[in-house]
């Protein structure tokens, strides 16, 4: 199927991750598409994938950002104004589950908040007067831990929980501009960050098995290709007529009936 991307500059923020991560996913997956991924991520990781994506003739640039700095995100926009002038699309990609609960101080819950909710405000703020006239669409990643909790990540799940209030609330402010806000929900997915965090801890993997046998479908996690796919689906035309949703990919595991589970 065509997706009718081609050429559209979308934007994603958090996109240098480790390869086979999710930012990193949607940049392969938009290439393909023929769309031009914008990396917008601290990590210089970004330099080897604009190069890269550049030597398949794919006009791709990182600007290197620190999302907690509100200049930095004025910046990058300028730079890719500058650039391309327009953006298509903005998916709000950037989160790190940092563990910020109960016991961190309340500087560390305010940084957690400045990086996983604060900086999508910002970078919405900053790229919409161009997604506006391009009559493009947002699209916000979110996580299953905005619905169920997860104990000792109180920053994380409250930025997730201000990510799909906030895409409510864009959904209806934008409505008077035909401008479609989304939210992707993941629940579990087989990054490489996910990876070390079951290398992490002791009996990971009889943690894992744990895991795998509570997802109701094909009792697997969700692939960063799977997530991508969607993603893409999404922002694209085809999905023309969705706004203000959450869409979740995670083959039925928080929604499903736990009768499914028994076994």
């Amino acid at each position: 199927m065509d997706l009718l991307l081609k050429n559209k500059v979308v934007v994603v923020t958090g996109a240098a991750g480790i390869k086979g991560s999710i930012g990193e996913t949607l940049l392969q997956t938009l290439s393909l598409e023929g769309a031009i991924p914008v990396i917008v991520c601290r990590s210089s990781r970004g330099y080897d994938y604009e190069k890269k994506l550049q030597q398949r003739g794919i006009d791709s640039i990182f600007v290197k950002t620190d999302l907690t700095k509100t200049g930095q995100i004025k910046s990058a926009v300028n730079t890719i104004i500058e650039k391309y002038g327009k953006i298509d699309v903005l998916i709000n990609n950037i989160g790190v589950n940092d563990g910020v609960g109960l016991d961190s101080s309340v500087s560390d819950f305010k940084n957690s908040l400045q990086l996983n909710l604060v900086s999508f405000f910002t970078m919405t703020k900053y790229c919409l007067p161009y997604i506006i006239a391009s009559r493009g669409n947002i699209l916000n990643i979110g996580s299953k831990v905005s619905l169920t909790g997860q104990g000792g990540t109180s920053g994380y799940a409250a930025s997730k929980g201000g990510v799909l209030g906030l895409t409510r609330e864009w959904a209806v402010d934008l409505i008077k501009e035909n401008i479609r806000v989304n939210a992707i929900i993941i629940s579990e997915s087989w990054t490489p960050a996910y990876e070390n965090w079951i290398k992490s801890i002791n009996n990971g993997e009889e943690k894992l098995k744990s895991i795998l046998r509570k997802i109701p479908l094909e009792k697997r996690m969700t692939s960063p290709k799977e997530i991508a796919d969607t993603c893409l689906f999404i922002i694209s035309e085809k999905s023309s007529h969705t706004t203000g949703q959450f869409i979740v990919v995670d083959g039925g595991y928080i929604h499903l009936d736990r009768s499914l589970l028994t076994e």
